[in-house]
């Protein structure tokens, strides 16, 4: 297939999906018109038997399991107490709070694999405080939206999870992959943080909190810790599939919330709900994701693009380094799903002809798609931090709050280029 073709098919999605039409929607409608062009009706035959079994996957399973457990623990309260430990032991830091909301976006995308729900969670839970205490709007929702972009780097990942389906990559050791890197990176935005308080003679500090009381709300962090500590270390040490441990994860949190007295059929009713909500709305895109992979690969198109890409004699870096730029600019019109769906098919044939690792590929896509979601104008969790804001000012604040860490993120993905043991090391000792 000519490259023209692919260019017309690529951009028609990317027009449909501008224009507001559904993701699942526009990549089913490329991908079956796609495959007719080339193949006629007889294409229509061979998608069911994908469709078939798509659904027909275990591992795809896990994906309302991981939602539901971040649900409970929302919903039962353990997010606000979660808070108010983590304020306890980080107030007393060079920017006070600020700290707290990365340090609890951390602690929460460990049980939640949602950067959405991550950024509204300690959103509602910080913002009335840090408004009450005279924190600058724009560094509070700068660092909650950054906060919650950790959603889906540290596992469990709904994002992870995707990229493992349309690539055939372990989602163990994706779910791994993302320990080392999460962690560095929540590391780094607290620095941003101390050094810009410093810096700018304006480190604000919380009252110290005596230690028996900081001992004492100790206890609010260990659901997130006992969760996180069962479904990874099932994963490390090879006891559970992902979705033997995505249950036992829920299982867990069914234990938390009736011991904090929440549990109940209303709140039960709500986590269901909410779960066959955002599940429904994955499994279709993914759905649409392997209709569009089908007439992919039928069609040519990865091996006619990793030709061409090939034929202008890139390295691997100079490679990577084009990718950046290209999911910069397409972060900022795309979401992160419809991103991810959309390019994937495309680019990791290209990088693994180049002998990228996957597992480190998966990481750094995961990356650029956490760019994604606080580049504006189509940055998700701007959106998500501006509507719970208490005081109801401009969205800029939380664009100009979030610009440090764009280059925070920029960075970081070059460190990864430099060191690609950062993130292959873990995986590697399992």
């Amino acid at each position: 297939m000519s490259l023209h073709y692919i260019a017309i098919g690529f951009f028609a999605m990317l027009g449909m999906m501008l224009l507001g039409l559904p993701i699942a929607t526009s990549m089913a409608v490329v991908g079956i018109v796609g495959g007719m062009v080339a193949y006629g009706v007889p294409f229509i035959d061979s998608i069911a038997p994908v469709v078939w079994g798509v659904h027909n996957d275990n591992l795809l399973t896990s994906i309302p399991l991981f939602v539901l457990m971040g649900e409970l623990l929302l919903r039962s309260g353990i997010a606000d107490r979660m808070f108010g430990a983590l304020a306890a032991w980080l107030g007393r830091l060079p920017g006070g709070l600020l700290h707290t909301n990365i340090g609890c976006s951390a602690l929460f995308a460990a049980t939640s694999g949602s950067s959405v729900a991550t950024a509204a969670t300690v959103g509602t839970v910080a913002l009335p405080s840090l408004h009450k205490r005279g924190y600058p709007m724009s560094m509070s929702l700068g660092s909650i939206a950054a906060g919650g972009t950790l959603g889906i780097l540290i596992p469990p990942s709904v994002n992870m999870i995707v990229y493992g389906s349309l690539t055939d990559t372990s989602i163990g050791k994706l779910f791994v992959a993302g320990i080392v890197p999460g962690l560095l990176l929540s590391a780094a935005f607290m620095g941003y943080i101390l050094v810009h308080a410093l810096l700018t003679r304006s480190a604000i500090r919380e009252e110290k909190v005596p230690l028996p009381e900081r001992l004492r709300l100790l206890k609010d962090l260990v659901p997130p810790g006992v969760v996180f500590l069962i479904v990874m270390g099932s994963l490390y040490s090879g006891v559970a599939t992902t979705t033997e441990s995505a249950a036992l994860g829920v299982v867990a949190s069914l234990g938390f919330a009736w011991h904090s007295r929440k549990l109940s059929w209303g709140l039960l009713q709500n986590c269901f709900i909410q779960t066959a909500k955002t599940s429904g709305m994955i499994l279709l895109i993914i759905t649409a994701a392997f209709i569009l992979n089908l007439a992919v690969s039928l069609t040519g198109v990865a091996e006619t693009m990793t030709q061409w890409v090939t034929s202008f004699g890139l390295s691997p870096t100079q490679m990577l380094l084009v990718l950046v730029l290209f999911y910069l600019l397409l972060g900022m019109f795309m979401d992160v799903l419809s991103m991810m769906v959309a390019t994937i098919p495309i680019t990791f044939p290209i990088v693994v002809a180049m002998g990228i690792d996957p597992v480190w590929f998966g990481i750094f896509i995961v990356l650029m798609c956490e760019l994604g979601l606080i580049t504006p104008p189509v940055g998700m969790n701007l959106f998500v931090v501006q509507g719970i804001r208490p005081d109801g000012g401009s969205i800029r604040d939380a664009v100009v709050g979030a610009l440090p860490y764009v280059i925070i993120l920029l960075g970081f993905a070059l460190l990864l280029m430099v060191f690609p043991a950062i993130v292959t090391w873990l995986p590697g000792q399992m």
